[in-house]
């Protein structure tokens, strides 16, 4: 079962991932790599061809789809350029003592570990070949990573009352709904024994038993008061709702009881921060079908039709959230690209490609 046509609020942005490759090398002139292992360098910072090679085949488990020579090497740009973005913000927030602290690191570890047991992390740690100071090193710039960009984006963000107001204006209409909708979240595990590239938070199930037995945990843990978005966040296997705490955003009521009768059946019943049973996911409706996973529901809000005014609350929450949120990739965007301009890069996998 999918969740899909959801509908969408002007201010949610739909992110396009284009399936073009920057080539970062100049092609002036090639240059010999400083050693076989050196696949780039980043203001004379190596990022190693196992670094890489560990990630793309992590991203083959995920996929389990054949590739030929070129697709293969188109992934691994792909791959390479994000892990040059990447090292490019580590160093940047290094220059600002902004590197995340032994201290932040373990407390993050100790709420990872405290959603299995020691078993089931060990498990996890070889199903992505990993070991422990990997993970710890994974977390540290993950960390670190969302402390710089707080800095120098989230804490430079003020949504005025009067962007609101003009927002609302222009998009009065929208705000007029036609029927009941439904805010829903979700947190989804999949019996599918692939695994998650390089992020122990997100690793899959191995099967369906441990399928039913990751998920149970994941609703004892919600039962006993647990943040729904912090646990979709690290273990939901949705990569289109994870990054977001599991925010589906709106369904309305038609919708829910044509497409996800289920669904409804069960999020109707729920006031407003409720959660469901656990739920089946199925891998296509009528007869033959079969689970392929299990899944979660929180109900964010209910919302009888009728115009929304400027002067109710949420109205206000959702315009500020939505702006808020399209202010922050731009100013991401235009950042990034500054501190490109500002790097010494070299990707010598792009120079041999070009050979």
């Amino acid at each position: 079962m999918h969740i899909t046509a959801f509908y969408r609020s002007p201010f949610r942005l739909t992110v396009l991932i284009l399936c073009g490759i920057t080539l970062i090398a100049a092609v002036s002139g090639c240059h010999h790599s400083p050693s076989p292992d050196v696949i780039a360098t980043v203001n004379g910072k190596d990022i190693l061809r196992s670094e890489l090679e560990k990630i793309y085949q992590n991203n083959v488990r995920v996929n389990q789809q054949p590739a030929s020579p070129q697709e293969a090497d188109i992934r691994r740009l792909a791959i390479l350029n994000q892990m040059i973005e990447d090292e490019i913000l580590w160093q940047k927030a290094a220059k600002l003592s902004l590197t995340a602290s032994d201290e932040e690191v373990n407390a993050r570890l100790t709420e990872i570990k405290a959603l299995s047991t020691q078993e089931e992390f060990d498990k996890q740690l070889q199903a992505q070949n990993l070991t422990l100071d990997d993970l710890k090193r994974e977390l540290r710039r993950q960390l670190t990573k969302t402390k710089l960009l707080n800095k120098e984006i989230e804490s430079k963000i003020n949504i005025t009352d009067t962007e609101i107001s003009s927002f609302y204006a222009a998009h009065k209409a929208e705000f007029n709904l036609i029927e009941p909708r439904y805010g829903l979240a979700r947190i989804i595990v999949t019996n599918n024994p692939a695994v998650q590239t390089g992020n122990l938070q997100n690793n899959k199930a191995s099967g369906d038993a441990v399928a039913k037995k990751k998920i149970q945990d994941i609703h004892t843990h919600l039962e006993g008061g647990e943040d729904f978005g912090n646990l979709a966040m690290n273990l939901s296997e949705d990569p289109s709702t994870a990054s977001n705490g599991g925010d589906m955003g709106f369904a309305y009521e038609s919708q829910l009881r044509t497409e996800m009768p289920d669904i409804y059946n069960a999020v109707s019943k729920l006031k407003p921060g409720q959660i469901t049973e656990i739920l089946p996911l199925y891998s296509s409706a009528g007869p033959g079908r079969r689970v392929v996973g299990y899944a979660i529901y929180k109900l964010i809000s209910r919302e009888s039709a009728g115009q929304r005014e400027l002067n109710d609350p949420h109205v206000q929450q959702i315009i500020r959230q939505g702006l808020r949120a399209a202010h922050a990739q731009l100013l991401r965007s235009a950042y990034f690209e500054t501190l490109h301009n500002e790097a010494k890069v070299h990707n010598y996998f792009a120079d041999a490609i070009l050979k």
